[in-house]
């Protein structure tokens, strides 16, 4: 894939995986184990790992604590984002970001459309900003993250955080 900006000294970023589920326990939620398998294959690291519950007011506070934390520059959050009476995960988050990068969702949907038809239309996949973190809400199930991951983050993520800190401070980090 063509890449216009070729990022010539990567990126490695600090990483906050944050798993939402009412069901899945750290033995077996394969999709934040996948999150964090790609991360580190690809070089960054993981600062933290949590399994929440979909309770709005958690998912806010944890990703409030992890937006805080000068320690991490990237925030995965996988599950809670189909359009479920449960499906809380962007209602939680979406007004904490600052900044809202709306592309991200938009060929999230459409590679996802090429996998799973008109499905695809329920995801409320999302990326933004909070303050210099990135912030990207994914579906749970492992093919989202590994289409997500692969097609989308882990190619511009070492891009997207030197424009974050090469930008002028917003009272965050």
């Amino acid at each position: 894939m063509h890449q216009p900006h070729p990022d010539t000294n990567p990126i490695t970023a600090r990483c906050g995986v944050l798993t939402i589920s009412d069901t899945r326990t750290p033995e077996n939620d394969t999709s934040g184990q996948a999150i964090q398998d790609r991360l580190t294959a690809q070089g960054h690291t993981i600062a933290t790992y949590h399994l929440c519950a979909d309770d709005p007011a958690k998912i806010r506070a944890k990703a409030i604590a992890w937006g805080d934390d000068a320690e991490i520059d990237l925030i995965i959050t996988n599950g809670g984002t189909g359009i479920a009476p449960r499906d809380c995960t962007v209602r939680a988050i979406s007004p904490l970001l600052t900044r809202l990068m709306p592309g991200f969702g938009e060929l999230f949907r459409m590679l996802s459309f090429e996998e799973v038809g008109s499905r695809a239309m329920a995801s409320q996949a999302l990326g933004g900003m909070m303050g210099k973190t990135l912030v990207f809400v994914l579906p749970g199930s492992p093919e989202a993250i590994a289409l997500a991951l692969d097609h989308l983050i882990l190619p511009e993520v070492s891009h997207l955080l030197r424009q974050l800190h090469d930008s002028p401070p917003d009272g965050r980090k």
